[in-house]
């Protein structure tokens, strides 16, 4: 073959694409192509025509990539803005009830006498009559898994 021509699969090989990419841009922009030795080959005018698609076809996906880059980082500016806008509001409520706290804490000050003294064993007997419930109710328990472990037991477990 002669310089001025080229294969389809060389341009095909060159620009790292294959055979039937080549032929559909041929047939889709009516390049002009000559056959020799049942090969179908191109022209130098023909091989330039081709490469100018392919870089045209290029900086197409290129600019439809950088605008769907665009448009994310738009999204993502405007979740960022959403966040330190909520951020900012936790923080507001945060002070306004650590100031509604402080100002309850300063009502519930306990008034000197008697009755301070029996608010304060109240919750102390309360909290004894419920740690003994809790203690015989996990006595309850102990005893029921024993009682199950006993059940379950199959005859080849005896010597367990």
């Amino acid at each position: 073959m002669s310089k001025n021509v080229k294969t389809i699969k060389e341009l095909a090989d060159e620009l790292g694409t294959n055979k039937t990419r080549i032929s559909r841009i041929i047939n889709k922009n009516s390049i002009s192509t000559q056959k020799i030795k049942n090969k179908i080959v191109l022209e130098d005018n023909s091989v330039s025509l081709i490469r100018q698609y392919f870089k045209n076809e290029t900086v197409s996906i290129l600019r439809t990539e950088l605008d769907k880059a665009h448009s994310h980082i738009e999204k993502l500016s405007n979740l960022l803005d959403q966040q330190q806008r909520l951020a900012l509001q936790d923080k507001k409520l945060l002070e306004e009830y650590k100031a509604e706290n402080d100002s309850l804490k300063a009502l519930k000050i306990p008034a000197e006498g008697s009755q301070a003294e029996q608010a304060g064993n109240q919750p102390q007997a309360e909290l004894e009559a419920l740690k003994s419930e809790i203690k015989a109710l996990n006595d309850k328990i102990k005893g029921q898994e024993q009682l199950n472990n006993q059940v379950s037991k199959k005859w080849y477990q005896f010597w367990k």
